[in-house]
């Protein structure tokens, strides 16, 4: 078991063929400064490009998962420093962006609230395990902004109805409403949360690098395809997974 810090915002454990990640701002409820946000993302992309990782598990330390974006950062954010929105907004929308485009499942361990921009963290992930206790939302709009760039991934997972009602009330919901919903795939007791969640990522890390490597390319790619173009595409996966060879 190796275990290190990138920086300090960011936990990061090797456990066997699982790599851990913890958001790691238990003060402010790990919510999402600048550079959390950037080092989440290099640490996704060094566990995807880490031949001895297999999977990885991303959970938040202390009381919550992730309380979405940090609004004390927020004063730096006005229309006088574009740049600064620009690049704020550009990091945000890679980091969201990085869980389908990587070839490693990720598993999401909510053991909290998560909320906003952590709301969309915990179902960015291909598989998500929810503590009974934890509560996920989208509050945005009672802080007169929008739940802008992790709306396009709710809408592609719960549906319509369910998710403008997510993100325009901004109500919170139980752990047992978000399984009914489809956001999560298991409620557990809360501690059992990370040993069910290591034992997922476990069982994804054991499957032939290849083939999950595929499957994850073909399931985002199909997901926004018309039907015939989503056929053409499992076609040709169907037909070079012949050469994966499993050894």
């Amino acid at each position: 078991m190796k275990s290190w810090t990138v920086p300090d915002f960011l936990l990061v454990e090797d456990r066997g063929a699982v790599r851990v990640l913890t958001m790691n701002r238990p003060e402010k409820r790990n919510a999402l400064n600048t550079a959390l946000t950037r080092a989440l993302l290099e640490g996704l992309r060094a566990a995807d490009a880490a031949d001895t990782v297999g999977a990885v598990v991303l959970a938040g330390a202390g009381q919550g998962f992730c309380a979405g974006a940090d609004l004390a950062e927020f004063k730096d954010l006005t229309p006088e420093k574009q740049h600064l929105v620009e690049e704020r907004a550009e990091l945000t929308m890679q980091l969201h962006l990085a869980f389908s485009r990587m070839a490693k499942p990720v598993v999401a361990a909510i053991n909290g609230a998560a909320m906003g921009g952590g709301a969309g963290l915990a179902i960015a992930g291909d598989l998500a395990v929810m503590a009974q206790s934890a509560k996920i939302g989208y509050p945005e709009t009672r802080h007169g902004i929008v739940a802008a760039i992790v709306m396009a991934n709710l809408v592609r997972q719960v549906g319509r109805k369910h998710a403008f009602e997510l993100v325009s009330l901004g109500d919170p919901i139980d752990a047992e409403r978000a399984l009914a919903m489809g956001m999560v795939n298991r409620v557990v007791p809360d501690p059992e949360l990370i040993p069910e969640a290591m034992a997922l990522a476990e069982k994804l890390a054991g499957v032939h690098a290849p083939a999950m490597k595929a499957t994850k390319q073909l399931f985002h790619a199909v997901a926004d395809l018309p039907l015939e173009e989503a056929l053409e595409r499992g076609r040709e996966v169907n037909q070079r997974m012949r050469a994966f060879g499993k050894k």
